[in-house]
């Protein structure tokens, strides 16, 4: 039986390219994105494209993460088609470039919003019916600068993966005995296939950011220029959604808790199987041991 899947954050990148890989592996797939019929409508006329070339079953569907509303009419609508949804891939995302001192609380709040809290509205939408069923998959795409090397000029949103990951490691524990599986994806940058750096916001206080630029002007430009050097020939973000497929495919109760793509290997696996590692023995000191696998009544 093939899997019922949706992506959030679907209309680009890691999540548009995850969509069609799964589709292409014989699963019925939901690609989330928000203003379908707008500003994303060319995205969902691709979609459909896609599934009749290829003789596939890809749907855009409207799902605007920033909204409880409309993530409950998705949720809804996909679980009236087909009574479950056996994975719930959290992608959507949104990242900013510039002096962290020149963004405005606001705009951290809103970058949390997108990277975070959004990922608390699709759980309470779509984990219910998981938990009932005592079945599911829910891979969350994080990112290397959680615990990686983390160049400056991005910290709001490092910080925001931060917290999506965080939520992520709580949530694989408070699911295993629901028999809900837990797989944290975890890219490094990638500077062709995804829209990340060109669709980027910019601080709105526009004075510290020039008075910033004194000192570290071209800074993210040379960043950038590193992170290509460092990536080897043919890392492309197709890597990322091949490893989400391979994962999707997977018998239940063998899919990898963690799994790092990255091409420039920033550090971040290291320093993430310490800390894996250590959440491993302190759960089994603690009596906590079987949350590391899930639970299958």
């Amino acid at each position: 039986m093939n899997n019922v899947i949706v992506i959030t954050g679907a209309s680009s990148g890691f999540g548009a390219l995850t969509a069609r890989a799964l589709a292409s592996a014989g699963d019925t797939v939901y690609a989330g994105m928000r203003q379908t019929e707008g500003r994303n409508a060319p995205q969902v006329e691709a979609a459909q494209a896609y599934s009749t070339e290829h003789g596939v079953d890809l749907r855009a569907i409207e799902l605007d993460v920033n909204s409880q509303e409309s993530v409950d009419r998705a949720i809804a609508q996909i679980q009236a088609e087909h009574g479950r949804i056996d994975v719930l891939i959290h992608n959507a995302g949104h990242m900013v470039v510039g002096p962290t001192e020149a963004f405005t609380p606001e705009q951290l709040a809103e970058l949390y919003n997108v990277n975070v809290l959004s990922t608390q509205r699709v759980n309470r939408a779509a984990l219910p019916s998981m938990r009932q069923r005592g079945e599911g998959l829910v891979i969350w795409v994080s990112s290397t600068s959680v615990k990686g090397g983390t160049p400056p000029y991005l910290a709001p949103y490092f910080a925001a993966k931060a917290g999506m990951d965080s939520l992520a490691v709580s949530y694989a524990a408070e699911l295993a005995r629901w028999g809900v599986e837990t797989s944290i994806v975890v890219p490094g940058s990638f500077t062709s296939g995804t829209n990340h750096f060109a669709h980027a916001g910019h601080p709105a206080d526009g004075e510290v950011e020039a008075a910033y630029e004194t000192r570290y002007a071209g800074l993210m430009g040379q960043v950038a220029e590193k992170l290509a050097a460092l990536a080897p020939e043919g890392a492309t973000a197709s890597l990322v959604s091949d490893e989400i497929a391979r994962i999707v495919a997977l018998p239940v109760g063998q899919r990898p808790y963690r799994v790092h793509i990255d091409p420039a290997n920033d550090g971040s696996e290291a320093v993430s199987d310490l800390a894996d590692s250590t959440r491993r023995e302190f759960l089994d000191r603690v009596g906590l041991g079987d949350l590391l696998t899930i639970q299958q009544y």
